[in-house]
């Protein structure tokens, strides 16, 4: 998982969320073409949208556009659940805020392909086995869980406070085997609670009764969408509740699962 961004905010070296997986599946765009080479951009293939806030699909247009210039048949499928993708169609996409990339260079094979899912139901991307589930947050919003050919299992909530979905989905699927990793994002300190609760995130002492919600504790537990402004406070909160494979994600880098 090479994470472009992964701040609940935008200041210099901090942008907005944005994971890519196996070199081809975006999770959320939040962050695309600023981070990538043009040939790296190319091998993308899918995007996974969570919801329709502004950072985390903002790198959608200029992923698309980059594309169009260098070859006319290169196509994005970008998936999401009905409500979300009919208002990236409606509001972004609409010839008036950004060229429509549905229908361009021609209806028939758009520089976008949208795939409408249904949340609790898997599907494929290549040797990937995809769930998306709606988790709590201030817009209709979903998460995911991603298995890839070898087994493993990643957890992304994407934006979302105290949740129950996802994580009886996971537990299902968990039986004897613990999910190897979950990207859980953190986003106001312990202080701004009411303010989390209020905008559907997450505080550290929130994250903490969260993970209790799943029947084994994740082999890696990758912090993410944390406000820069607060990080050195969120970070010293996160250590003091002594979670085994901790780790707050860093923008640039790449993590194995």
């Amino acid at each position: 998982v090479l994470v472009l961004g992964c701040s609940g905010a935008e200041l210099p070296n901090f942008s907005p969320p944005a994971f890519l997986i196996d070199n081809s599946i975006l999770l959320d765009a939040g962050t695309t073409t600023a981070h990538l080479k043009e040939s790296e951009q190319r091998k993308i293939s899918h995007i996974l949208t969570t919801h329709t806030h502004l950072d985390h699909i903002r790198g959608i247009p200029s992923l698309a556009d980059n594309m169009l210039l260098r070859n006319r048949k290169h196509r994005i499928i970008l998936i999401g659940i009905r409500e979300v993708l009919r208002m990236l169609k409606k509001n972004l996409f609409n010839n008036v805020i950004w060229p429509d990339f549905t229908k361009i260079p021609s209806q028939e094979q758009p520089a976008l392909s949208l795939k409408i899912i249904t949340a609790g139901k898997s599907f494929k991307i290549n040797s990937h086995r995809v769930t998306a589930e709606k988790v709590n947050h201030s817009v209709t919003a979903v998460g995911y869980i991603i298995e890839n050919s070898e087994g493993k299992r990643l957890i992304y909530t994407g934006d979302s406070g105290p949740t129950s979905s996802l994580w009886k989905t996971a537990n299902r699927e968990t039986k004897t085997k613990a999910i190897d990793a979950v990207i859980i994002e953190v986003t106001f300190p312990d202080s701004m609670r009411e303010k989390a609760v209020t905008t559907g995130h997450f505080t550290p002492a929130m994250l903490s009764d969260e993970l209790k919600k799943l029947k084994l504790p994740p082999k890696k537990i990758f912090i993410t969408h944390i406000k820069p402004q607060f990080l050195n406070i969120i970070s010293g909160e996160l250590q003091r509740l002594k979670l085994k494979n901790l780790t707050i994600l860093k923008q640039g880098k790449t993590y194995v699962i």
